[in-house]
């Protein structure tokens, strides 16, 4: 059993997460990192290479490519090809690679908000405009207005920026869903990029579909992209991966890449490849866990904190909490004030919201919360 109920005291470590704060008596619980060690399988690989004494450049595991085809398979029944599959030092810079992969300087890209902030900022980067649809909260469920997409495309748009499991709002789309998304892209002739990173992290009653896996069609014009990062909790040595079965947009996105982007390293591959063999056992305790945490964080804001309120969590260790009644001008400085990191809704291309991680141990979650719940009491 792992006790994630277990402190660790990250201050002082070059945390990112923590060292923003270093020194100030500030509750982090922005960015997606967890609290939680990575699976003992996991640093047993690490450590066995740090011991070999080398740490040389690093050829792409083999084994690596044929676990993510096989783990593909068995979970989706989606057959990938593994020259379908591009090894990434990042998620991140696989967004940025697709933005570039589409279109030419001036096109357009269109994604729905509220979104992961890179979404926003890799079109202007790439030199082309962004189109953001914001999604509707209908009955606390936040949907796609498809009408919305129909009536903004234009024929200059080429690329289609998904995010599911939808960060920041927890979402799962569902089949019907994905279809409508799928013919949508097929219609316009749109390449579709998935930031598909939080498939592993869907709790019970809901099911992760890759889009590309619906149909031969939209397989053909989708860049899916994942990672066992935010799974394994291992986002600091970066082992990402593209999957592209348009051999054409494939040609074109490892172009891009080509000088630019650097290759995994040694224990990024190492960790990565112990993630996928030895990790199963790890990831079900750790979503007994966070089932746990999320409801604990769902009962509070719902029922004790008088102005907050959130949707249903069907994905994700992140919470999109609604605060818009209570008229907050700067949400970020206002709890930073009273002690807790967040992430801003504004950074995410809708104010009133922020988004708070709840993938740490219960007593610093408790401690967070009560002290949001003590700040919103002030106001």
């Amino acid at each position: 059993m792992v006790n994630f109920d277990s402190v660790i005291d990250r201050h002082g470590t070059g945390s990112l997460k923590w060292d923003k704060y270093l020194n100030e008596d500030i509750i982090p619980m922005w960015v997606a990192d967890m609290d939680f060690q990575a699976p003992q399988p996991v640093l047993t690989a690490i450590k066995d290479q740090v011991d070999f004494g080398i740490l040389g450049y690093h050829l792409p595991p083999k084994e690596l490519v044929e676990l993510i085809c096989t783990r593909l398979f068995d979970r989706y029944n989606w057959t990938v090809d593994p020259s379908w599959i591009i090894l990434l030092p990042g998620l991140v810079c696989g967004i940025n690679l697709a933005c570039r992969s589409c279109g030419h300087q001036n096109s357009k890209i269109i994604t729905l908000t509220p979104i992961y902030p890179p979404f926003l900022s890799a079109p202007s980067y790439s030199e082309r405009k962004l189109i953001t649809i914001p999604m509707q909260n209908i009955n606390q469920h936040w949907t796609i207005p498809l009408d919305d997409l129909e009536n903004n495309i234009s024929e200059d748009c080429k690329l289609f920026l998904l995010c599911n499991p939808q960060n920041p709002t927890g979402r799962v789309f569902n089949k019907k869903e994905l279809t409508e998304i799928s013919s949508f892209c097929l219609k316009h002739d749109l390449v579709l990029c998935s930031d598909e990173i939080h498939c592993d992290l869907v709790y019970s009653g809901n099911k992760h579909i890759p889009i590309a896996s619906l149909n031969t069609d939209i397989e053909n014009r989708t860049i899916t992209l994942m990672s066992p990062s935010k799974t394994f909790n291992i986002p600091g040595l970066g082992c990402s991966f593209a999957i592209i079965p348009n051999r054409s947009l494939r040609s074109q996105f490892c172009n891009i890449k080509k000088g630019i982007v650097p290759e995994i390293n040694t224990l990024g591959y190492t960790a990565g490849l112990a993630c996928y063999k030895h990790g199963a056992s790890w990831v079900n305790e750790l979503m007994e866990y966070l089932t746990k945490n999320r409801d604990f964080v769902i009962e509070k804001f719902n029922n004790e904190i008088n102005g907050t309120s959130l949707n249903k969590i069907e994905a994700t260790y992140l919470a999109w909490i609604d605060i818009r009644n209570l008229n907050i001008k700067n949400t970020y400085e206002f709890f930073y004030q009273h002690g807790v990191g967040i992430s801003d809704g504004v950074n995410f291309g809708k104010s009133g919201f922020f988004r708070l991680n709840f993938g740490c141990p219960k007593s610093i979650l408790e401690k967070g919360i009560d002290r949001v719940k003590y700040a919103i009491e002030s106001i």
